[in-house]
């Protein structure tokens, strides 16, 4: 018996309502990033990963609007923006994970630039314990041509000289370990210094504080070591915050990409990690709530 043709107009509808039934969760209410009414995206329901999103990644998206679709969505954060938008996300039961400081082209690993990431982290660490957000991001700067005993030395002397306001105020610095291999979409850092995790553990450890710990960005480390789930046990004691995106492309964290999100979220709970999982993933999609709340649900283990 033949079976009657789908009309293409059908199937391509059939088609798009099964992925975005891909995407809902139970109890989910939030719209589509055009506002629309429609099939509702997945909302956060098992809740045991602190989930963050990155406000750069969805530029030129405003932050309020991200932080409205963030709240729909069951996240928790929206974090490395401006500070004067924290009050509006209080105000939707979100927080900053954490807040940003001097940038990456500035950093520890040379003297001469101490100074001005002091006087940066310094005004950052007294916003963050005023309006009770907890973590500041700091950088190591590149090389140029410095060896690594120079380099963690600058960086050790550097970093002690803010780490008592940071015990003093509650508010923990992470370390940022950058990948210095790939430039993918413009967002590569050739010549960091911190492009290797035992090295920037080492910084960690020879500050000796429990408020300096390393943000563990998983796309950085999969590209420089691989072997992630060994890295995080490894380092378990110095993680202070965790980062995600796709390998390559730094795109969606879906099965486009080759890193296995959920074994590393069961890893990070298996060790106790309490701390947030950020969202930093550029959105190639053009539904970017969409790619958003897959990667939510991904993570949601």
């Amino acid at each position: 018996m033949n079976t009657p043709a789908i009309p293409r107009r059908a199937a391509l509808k059939t088609l798009a309502g099964t992925t975005a039934l891909g995407l809902m969760g139970e109890g989910a209410t939030a719209q589509s990033q055009s506002g629309a009414t429609g099939p509702a995206l997945y909302r956060v329901s098992n809740g045991r990963i602190n989930q963050s999103v990155v406000a750069w990644c969805f530029n030129p998206m405003p932050v309020p609007e991200l932080a409205r679709h963030s709240s729909r969505l069951g996240l928790k954060s929206v974090e490395l923006c401006d500070p004067k938008f924290w009050p509006e996300l209080k105000q939707l039961g979100l927080t900053c994970a954490i807040a940003g400081s001097h940038g990456f082209a500035k950093g520890f690993a040379h003297v001469e630039e101490h100074e001005a990431c002091l006087e940066l982290l310094r005004k950052r660490i007294g916003e963050c314990a005023a309006a009770g957000v907890d973590r500041v991001i700091t950088f190591s700067g590149f090389r140029r041509g410095i060896s690594d005993d120079d380099g963690i030395r600058n960086m050790v002397d550097g970093l002690k000289k803010i780490v008592g306001l940071a015990e003093r105020s509650r508010v923990t610095l992470c370390l940022e370990m950058l990948n210095s291999r790939v430039n993918e979409n413009m967002k590569g850092h050739p010549d960091y210094f911190c492009d290797d995790i035992p090295r920037t553990v080492e910084v960690c450890r020879r500050v000796g504080s429990e408020r300096l710990k390393v943000l563990f960005d998983i796309y950085h480390v999969q590209i420089m070591h691989g072997d992630l789930i060994r890295l995080m046990k490894q380092h378990a004691a110095f993680i202070g915050h965790v980062h995600t995106a796709g390998v390559p492309g730094r795109n969606e964290i879906d099965d486009t990409q080759e890193i296995n999100y959920p074994p590393l979220m069961r890893t990070l709970l298996e060790l106790g990690y309490t701390g947030y999982v950020g969202q930093e993933f550029i959105p190639a999609r053009e539904d970017k709530i969409a790619s958003l709340a897959q990667g939510v649900r991904i993570c949601d283990v």
